[in-house]
């Protein structure tokens, strides 16, 4: 493991830009092929009391956390260096801002990944709705939104270290309350969690003899576990600007996108998170083909372009303020065990069985 670390430290942008891509080919040919869709999953057990797809969902975080927890035991990856452990707990921007990408999702059609497979595939709408939820993060990163935000979450912010915490982990937080220490409490929180989801995936005949439910949401997982491992090999805490472990997220990085396209001059090779997102989009691509769908597609009536613009701002803003999206932090993020992102997941969901029903609200008017 020194042996490979040493290998992707001597060229760290080379390998994060090469592996990100790869990474987010194989994550956007898995979206396409299985059709896993977190919104989908929403409105399938809304209308059809279908939980397949909820359940893949929950079993590509559960992959993703044993998986990550393992990388970081091992050695391979310093969690505790990533976003989501901080000790400063976002809890309003987590609620309020899953919320706000549940919603905006469902009248986006989609979350950001979804999008982008769905882009890749030919679909001009997604790609619209991509362009405009990465300049509407940008704007709530640091443009126009970025003083309200960030004076949003120092307001409600709570820091941990004050309870003598490091940070928000789930394990750290057992670990002080039953006196046996975190890395103990990582532990028995992480059991507790694969067991419950384990559990409840399974016990459904449903998606046990559903192949591709059950092969999507492993292998969703897998990839998570992959940029994990490759950010981890990467980060070197002695490097002029470290760059902290990460895996796939794709609000933030679709921003960073669009941003390195227009700079490409300024730095030829592009950060991890943007190469994913290129390679979803080229992984979504070549699986169309293959299947024969690739298709020319755009919007269908004015009223679907405002529902669909209106949907990517809701995602861009709610996708800053919650740190994350239905990938970012409903898997990158539980993989951690961070409070905040079981906080978001569930106000994504939340908020996207809201969003089904205004949407369903809308649709009607316009009939």
């Amino acid at each position: 493991m020194t042996a490979l670390r040493e290998l992707v430290q001597h060229n760290p942008g080379a390998w994060l830009a090469a592996g990100g891509f790869v990474i987010g080919a194989l994550f956007g040919g898995l979206v396409f092929r299985t059709n896993f869709c977190t919104m989908g999953a929403i409105s399938d057990f809304m209308n059809f009391g279908d939980y397949r797809r909820f359940r893949a969902w929950l079993l590509a975080a559960a992959t993703a956390l044993a998986l990550t927890q393992w990388l970081d035991a091992a050695g391979v990856v310093p969690l505790g260096r990533s976003m989501y452990l901080s000790p400063q707990l976002n809890w309003f921007g987590n609620i309020a801002g899953g919320a706000m990408f549940g919603i905006g999702m469902v009248f986006a059609g989609g979350c950001a990944s979804r999008n982008l497979t769905r882009a890749g595939a030919g679909d001009i709408r997604s790609l619209l709705v991509l362009i405009v939820m990465g300049l509407v993060a940008y704007m709530s990163i640091s443009g126009i939104l970025g003083p309200a935000r960030s004076w949003i979450e120092r307001t409600t912010s709570i820091d941990l270290a004050a309870f003598k915490l490091a940070t928000q982990g789930l394990g750290e937080v057992l670990g002080a309350l039953a006196r046996i220490g975190p890395a103990a409490g990582n532990i028995v929180a992480a059991a507790l969690c694969l067991v419950g989801i384990a559990f409840y995936c399974f016990k459904d005949t449903g998606f046990r003899s559903s192949r591709p439910h059950v092969l999507s949401g492993i292998g969703i997982g897998l990839c998570v576990a992959a940029g994990w491992a490759l950010t981890g090999l990467a980060f070197d805490d002695l490097a002029d600007k470290p760059t902290s472990p990460i895996s796939l997220t794709f609000v933030r990085p679709t921003a960073d996108s669009i941003d390195w396209l227009q700079r490409y001059t300024a730095g030829p090779m592009p950060g991890f998170g943007a190469a994913t997102v290129f390679g979803v989009m080229f992984g979504a691509f070549v699986v169309a083909i293959a299947m024969g769908r690739f298709r020319w597609s755009t919007f269908s009536d004015v009223g679907d372009t405002t529902r669909c613009l209106f949907g990517a701002v809701l995602m861009g803003i709610g996708g800053v303020f919650a740190l994350g999206c239905t990938v970012g932090q409903a898997i990158t993020g539980v993989a951690t065990l961070a409070a905040g992102s079981f906080l978001t997941f569930a106000a994504i969901v939340a908020g996207g069985m809201y969003g089904m029903k205004k949407l369903e609200q809308v649709l009607a008017g316009e009939a």
